[in-house]
């Protein structure tokens, strides 16, 4: 079923580049706008987890004393995964993510600030988190999601100086047409990122419960994330194309004018709820 989502997103993207092709240089730019989406969804495949991974100047830990990579190792076991690689992100906000594009080739990156502000439970449940979805292949989707978006918003850019720029094309779009969709394919970039599903979030929070038989430590562990967030601290060289990979949206300081509507994530307090009514139902 996974595998059928992730062919789902990749023809739609194609579909939407060939289209901005269209509109941007004819039958040319189609052509071009093909290829382009062709050589982009084998790079995603492929590399898009190496390249989030260096986006964020990720180390990987290969010391199995250390505290990240043996409660990922102690949690690999109970969850029947194989072995991700660990890296660690020298930045001292709080958060983490899962890459990779199956699970013989995933990636669980921490922050600096994770492994020094949260206990072991705590650290065990957010590390849990991102195992649950490396093991629902949450994580290739994600990883797509983020190259594309990136992507769509820099053709959005590349449109909207064009039309200003460049007049009218006979083969292209009216430049006041292009200006409309320079402003309509961020937005475009944005639902990308919510088809990776807010639910997703939910499923990986009690997956993460049911593999470690611990709620409160991702209760507690997500309470401390986003307390730290809503102060306006941001990870560095942040991007709002990879703000759905975090187990905690990293801008969720900022205030913006559609409220929810174009929110990543589902809320903290919804997510902390859902975690306490699973505490019934695991001993």
């Amino acid at each position: 079923m996974e595998q059928i989502k992730t062919v789902f997103l990749l023809t739609l993207l194609t579909v939407l580049f060939v289209f901005i092709g269209y509109s941007f240089g004819g039958s040319n730019g189609m052509l071009i706008a093909f290829l382009l989406a062709g050589g982009m969804n084998f790079y995603a495949y492929y590399y898009s987890d190496k390249q989030v991974l260096k986006h964020y100047n990720a180390t990987p830990i290969e010391d199995s004393s250390h505290p990240v990579y043996r409660i990922t190792q102690k949690l690999v076991q109970k969850a029947n995964l194989p072995m991700p690689k660990v890296y660690l992100i020298p930045d001292h906000t709080p958060n983490a993510f899962a890459t990779g594009r199956n699970h013989e080739n995933a990636a669980v990156a921490v922050t600096m600030g994770l492994y020094e502000m949260l206990n072991e439970e705590e650290l065990e449940g957010v590390i849990a988190h991102e195992l649950s979805h490396i093991k629902h292949y949450d994580i290739l989707i994600g990883t797509i999601a983020a190259v594309f978006a990136g992507a769509i918003a820099m053709i959005a850019n590349m449109m909207q100086f064009g039309a200003m720029f460049g007049g009218n094309n006979r083969q292209g779009a009216h430049p006041i047409v292009m200006i409309i969709m320079a402003i309509i394919l961020p937005l475009a970039a944005s639902i990308i990122q919510m088809t990776v599903s807010r639910s997703r979030e939910y499923m990986a929070d009690e997956g993460a419960a049911r593999m470690t038989k611990n709620p409160a430590g991702l209760q507690s562990a997500l309470a401390k994330l986003e307390n730290y967030a809503r102060r306006g601290h941001e990870i560095h060289n942040a991007t709002e194309q990879t703000a759905h990979m975090f187990i905690v949206n990293p801008f969720s300081g900022k205030k913006t004018s559609f409220g929810d509507f174009f929110r990543t994530h589902p809320t903290t307090e919804d997510r902390i709820a859902r975690l306490e009514e699973l505490k019934y139902e695991i001993q």
